[in-house]
């Protein structure tokens, strides 16, 4: 997913593809190890979206201290 298409999404939606992506990796991990995974690149793809979505919350977190 594009980090552009990303960035439009509101924090909850974001939230939501967070959760979305790591039932999906945990579906290809588990796939992967019972050896009927096709599409091995499709794990990296994936750990790269949810890294994307995990910075992009952060942006939007609010910054503590002073």
């Amino acid at each position: 997913m594009k980090v552009k298409e990303l960035r439009q999404l509101s924090e909850g939606e974001l939230l939501e593809k967070q959760k979305e992506l790591g039932e999906e990796l945990f579906n290809l991990r588990f796939q992967h190890a019972t050896g009927q995974l096709e599409n091995v690149m499709r794990i990296p793809q994936l750990r790269r979206d949810m890294a994307r979505v995990k910075t992009i919350l952060k942006e939007r977190a609010p910054k503590k201290g002073k």
